[in-house]
């Protein structure tokens, strides 16, 4: 099996609102040239998508160089990572990728619309060699070898409501399976606002971006958009988090209660002793 590297085809541009800065941002984002990466820009300075530069945050995932800080670019990773873009450049106006409608939506459905460019350059994968794990109070995130060639992930979550309740799913990620999840919200407990809004986060939040979780019942107008949406949007973090590893991973990644910091330490197990993975070149899979 012989996997290309691929970047977009032309310069795309979004705009709208950071989640919890609540300023206005545009994005561009930009082709970049085989075995460049994933790397953005702001205020003319370049912050590589990679694990090592990423750091625990509240509620999203961040970036920090030197004195430069990224916000909340999980569900743009989680676009690249599920249509397989290896190489493009993100330039940025504000400190804070868009929310857009709480998704991936946006970002995957306006570059397939534009298209994608096969480049000369094999993809290189990560394949993970020893089980690693890393346990937070009541919950744990752990990830093996496996033989299915591809990251699976098993994810439960657990929010003891009247709503959420307990959820899992097992996705195998692909390009195709990765149109099953894409389109999952980001979503919180009405009774956490209050606390949110205390750490001074979610200050461009709303019913367009989020599901708000009341009780027995979602305060959005229209519904779910997948039964298991909540476990779905959490999957959708997972692979844009990971994808920080700056290429795909093989491997079977489990997890409950999971989320921003545990996706982020698993990486930071992982790439600490180099016999936990090797690289592999895509015609070796």
């Amino acid at each position: 099996m012989h996997l290309f590297q691929k970047t977009i085809l032309k310069p795309l541009i979004f705009s709208g609102v950071g989640l919890h800065s609540g300023e206005s941002v545009v994005i561009k984002l930009l082709p970049a040239p085989e075995n460049s990466g994933i790397n953005f820009i702001y205020k003319n300075k370049k912050i590589e998508a990679l694990w090592k530069n990423a750091i625990i945050s509240q509620l999203c995932t961040k970036l920090k160089k030197n004195n430069l800080y990224l916000s909340t670019i999980e569900h743009l990773m989680s676009a690249l990572s599920g249509l397989g873009v290896s190489n493009i450049i993100v330039k940025i106006s504000s400190s804070e990728i868009p929310i857009m409608d709480g998704s991936s939506k946006d970002f995957v459905e306006k570059i397939l619309e534009d298209g994608l460019k096969k480049q000369n350059k094999e993809i290189k994968f990560i394949k993970v060699r020893k089980k690693i794990s890393f346990t937070a109070e009541n919950k744990y995130i752990e990830i093996e070898p496996t033989n299915k060639k591809k990251l699976i992930i098993d994810y439960t979550i657990d929010y003891q409501d009247e709503f959420i309740k307990k959820q899992n799913l097992i996705y195998e990620h692909s390009e195709e399976n990765y149109m099953e999840i894409y389109k999952a919200r980001t979503f919180c407990l009405h009774k956490d606002l209050e606390k949110i809004f205390s750490l001074g986060l979610a200050k461009g939040g709303s019913l367009d971006n989020a599901i708000v979780v009341s009780g027995k019942k979602i305060l959005n107008q229209g519904g779910l958009r997948y039964d298991n949406e909540f476990v779905k949007h959490k999957i959708l973090d997972c692979v844009g988090d990971l994808y920080l590893a700056g290429s795909h991973i093989i491997g079977k990644l489990k997890t409950f209660g999971g989320g921003h910091e545990l996706n982020l330490m698993i990486l930071k197990e992982l790439f600490k002793n180099k016999s936990n993975f090797e690289i592999i070149n895509s015609s070796s899979v």
